[in-house]
């Protein structure tokens, strides 16, 4: 079984991947040996620059994940900067930023940088669409999940294999699935 090298500190993330690529007979390891990430406001240019450094450094083939939550009436805020924005701030400050906001547009990108050693980067992206609810709602997921509402109800409050059927991360997976397949 072919065998892929995910950099990455979060086990949810980990777990998201080998369930979509284990489909097609990709074994995920997790490596979380970290990267220096380029401060950009492009995420397929994070990603990328992920990528290619490790995937030099390890000596093998690797992925990582550039995610980010895009709000609309905040002016994509936070955007290339939420897993900081999230550790520091939360999802009750994030709410608080939105109160009285009648726009609650957000977009949750994601990003797959995938490299081998000495080769440039591929990126594959996914999106959803939704809104930022007005309160936190569920116990499931990670991150933003219990604030982007898609379809009536917050990926905090879907089951696992609901959220990991229609993600921006299942959709960069997708996408980066059937590359491999190529």
């Amino acid at each position: 079984m072919r065998k892929i090298i995910f950099v990455t500190g979060n086990s949810h993330k980990v777990a998201e991947a080998s369930y979509i690529m284990s489909g097609i007979g990709i074994k995920v390891e997790q490596n979380n040996c970290g990267y220096p990430e380029l401060q950009d406001e492009n995420l397929e240019k994070i990603a990328g620059f992920g990528a290619q450094w490790a995937a030099n450094k390890l000596n093998c083939e690797v992925m990582v994940d550039d995610s980010g939550l895009f709000i609309e009436a905040l002016g994509g805020f936070p955007g290339p900067y939420s897993a900081y924005v999230f550790d520091t701030l939360g999802n009750e400050k994030i709410l608080k930023l939105m109160e009285g906001e009648t726009n609650r547009k957000a977009v949750f990108r994601c990003v797959i940088g995938y490299c081998k050693p000495g080769y440039e980067p591929r990126v594959f992206s996914g999106e959803v669409a939704g809104v930022i609810a007005g309160g936190i709602r569920g116990n499931g997921g990670f991150g933003y999940d219990p604030i982007l509402e898609v379809g009536g109800i917050t990926f905090g409050e879907m089951p696992d294999e609901e959220k990991n059927s229609l993600s921006h991360r299942y959709l960069a997976l997708v996408n980066f699935a059937g590359w491999l397949e190529e």
